[in-house]
């Protein structure tokens, strides 16, 4: 019993991890473009203060939704919106050179703090459905994860653009965590425990749902800028 709890806390911690190192790309993208100003000496000093900051908010909001959850219904609310982050993940080719670089060092730091808390709130969501309401579970994926992604981002960024079907993996993680929130939903799971094939499908068409639409929509955008760069 107490391996198979082991296990069980092992594998939440990977998916916690891989899920932050996924959703954390923007991020790393974005610390980077807030540090650019500064002289050489002072980036990675500003990165790490930054990062200490934005590690501690992320870690004060991931407990603060684990505890939101609890109350009724909104659990199911998280599973949608975690759908919907699942389905941007795929679709979305987001631009960040609208990023003011900090042109001093706690201006950088601030900015490095302000941005990862504008766009955390899809790992916060991630975290906190995927850690079911274990606060250990969210403060250590964070601290691992966290600064793979300030160190290692350019390698990790890499790797989605050389192998594109992480990033499928990912979204179908996602999409796997949030129609396990909504069937874990305390108004819902007698239902769901009653039912297990009604569970067993809705999760199977949430993943299948979310991986064809995004990937549509991907290829959709392609097309779109295929042709005006061609134009151009």
């Amino acid at each position: 019993m107490v391996e198979a709890s082991i296990v069980s806390f092992l594998a939440k911690l990977i998916n916690i991890v891989f899920l932050d190192l996924i959703l954390a790309g923007d991020n790393a993208i974005v610390i980077g473009l807030a540090a650019r100003n500064l002289p050489s000496s002072t980036q990675k000093k500003a990165i790490f203060y930054g990062t200490g900051g934005a590690v501690l908010l992320r870690i004060a909001a991931t407990v603060i939704v684990v505890w939101l959850l609890n109350i009724p219904w909104l659990l199911l609310a998280g599973g949608v919106l975690l759908i919907g982050i699942a389905y941007k993940l795929l679709a979305d080719d987001d631009e960040h050179a609208d990023v003011k670089a900090g042109r001093t060092f706690w201006g950088a730091v601030g900015t490095i703090i302000m941005a990862d808390a504008a766009m955390g709130l899809d790992n916060v969501i991630a975290i906190a459905g995927a850690a079911q309401q274990n606060i250990l579970l969210v403060v250590l994926g964070l601290l691992i994860s966290v600064p793979i992604v300030v160190w290692g981002s350019t390698i990790f960024i890499k790797l989605i653009n050389r192998f594109p079907w992480i990033i499928y993996l990912g979204s179908a993680v996602l999409a796997y965590t949030a129609s396990k929130m909504i069937t874990q939903e305390k108004r819902l799971q007698p239902f769901f425990e009653s039912h297990s094939a009604v569970r067993i499908a809705l999760i199977a068409i949430v993943m299948i749902g979310v991986l064809a639409a995004g990937y549509v929509k991907k290829h959709s955008n392609r097309r779109k800028n295929q042709k005006r760069s061609s134009y151009n």
